[in-house]
């Protein structure tokens, strides 16, 4: 009875262990690679990187800090009060590092759109991610999405490109960095939810 048993166990496992190995071997646990290449593409055509990516300064000049790839602003940076709006044509002004944004709707700053899972967009699906795209509000129900990110012309965006995107931010590298949230006109924290 106790050598039957054993047997029972040790197939189970076996049957437990191929199936993993199928699994795997079929590419089920793995994203698409041709959708995270279109995501690629799309984040890089579209300049993510351009206000995701803190700037620092570099031989040429200011150039992305590739060390925080699409982290955002960086949290130990603390912004002192905006200036002053500035009188004529002019709306608004911004860090060196193009990740801070002052303007009429008070200071924004670029979120973390790494997988971490604790600063980041880790815990996030797929539909949230499209949902804030969509509705210029985070997880599509939040806080408004805050000048400069372009919410009017991304929205337009087809649901395949928003989910390549959101396959390829899957794949980059973790970066811990929590972002401040916005400071409304007022000094407040900016509607947030």
């Amino acid at each position: 009875m106790r050598r039957l048993r054993t047997t029972v166990l040790v197939l189970a496992g076996s049957c437990l262990l191929l199936a993993a190995m199928f699994w795997t071997a079929t590419g089920q646990d793995k994203p698409d690679q041709k959708l995270v290449n279109r995501g690629k593409y799309l984040v890089d055509a579209i300049g993510c990187n351009d206000c995701h990516t803190p700037l620092k300064m570099g031989p040429k000049g200011p150039e992305p800090d590739m060390t925080r790839f699409l982290s955002g602003h960086p949290q130990d940076m603390v912004m002192p009060p905006s200036p002053a709006a500035a009188p004529g044509p002019w709306m608004g002004s911004f860090a060196a590092t193009m990740t801070a944004w002052a303007g009429p709707w008070g200071v924004s700053f670029t979120r973390n759109l790494t997988p971490d899972k604790e600063t980041g967009l880790g815990d996030w699906t797929e539909q949230n991610f499209i949902a804030t795209i969509r509705t210029g509000k985070r997880m599509g129900k939040g806080r408004d999405i805050l000048p400069p990110m372009p919410i009017p012309a991304f929205k337009n965006m087809t649901d395949n490109d928003l989910k390549a995107i959101f396959a390829y931010l899957k794949t980059i590298p973790v970066v811990k960095n929590k972002v401040p949230e916005p400071i409304a006109p007022s000094g407040q924290p900016a509607n947030a939810k």
